[in-house]
């Protein structure tokens, strides 16, 4: 006898109410922008009760967690965690900075290689059995990227999925979780 598969949704937002805003930084930080988009599903349509979480280095390119091995980043306001639930259209916004280029993984093939400045995102939402795991990549950085090692991971034609647009007040980055145009999700 077989069993439906279990989901996320739809109560998704019971277990991760997040009480803080979508602050990565605080909004008192000189070099604050925003990173706002649009999840979509398959059909284009958007998905209205996802959560966006972002989490990322400092302009810098430090962590703010003790395992970094140059030490947690002491920067005041600074958490480099953001998380966001998608409203009625989809949409999202996390309040950040860009963030410096990271050194690659100690004891990686790629040791002594810098990662392109980035962001983490994991996208959760009804229908996914697992959270999806992508990156954004910043157009002016487009130096870097040529030699990150997990963006070189990816098909030249599949990257564009990967790197943000500039707005006014920071950088879009929408996300399209299948379909065509679908964004590159990582096996992490």
């Amino acid at each position: 006898m077989s069993t439906p598969s279990q989901t996320v949704g739809p109560y998704l937002a019971l277990g991760l109410e997040w009480t803080d805003g979508p602050d990565a930084v605080a909004p008192s930080m000189p070099d604050a922008v925003w990173l706002r988009g649009t999840v979509r599903d398959g059909a284009g349509e958007p998905v209205p009760d996802a959560v966006v979480e972002t989490w990322q280095a400092d302009a810098d390119g430090r962590f703010n967690h003790p395992a970094d091995p140059r030490g947690a980043v002491a920067v005041p306001g600074f958490r480099g965690f953001g998380r966001c639930t998608t409203n009625a259209e989809g949409d999202y916004g996390v309040r950040t900075v860009v963030p410096g280029a990271v050194p690659a993984e100690v004891g990686s093939t790629e040791q002594g290689q810098a990662q392109a400045p980035h962001i983490d995102i994991s996208v959760l939402a009804r229908g996914l059995l697992h959270r999806v795991v992508t990156r954004v990549y910043f157009p002016e950085h487009t130096d870097q990227h040529q030699s990150d090692p997990v963006l070189r991971t990816v098909p030249q034609d599949r990257r564009a999925t990967l790197i943000a647009e500039r707005t006014q007040d920071g950088y879009r980055f929408d996300i399209r979780l299948q379909g065509e145009r679908e964004t590159v999700f990582f096996d992490v």
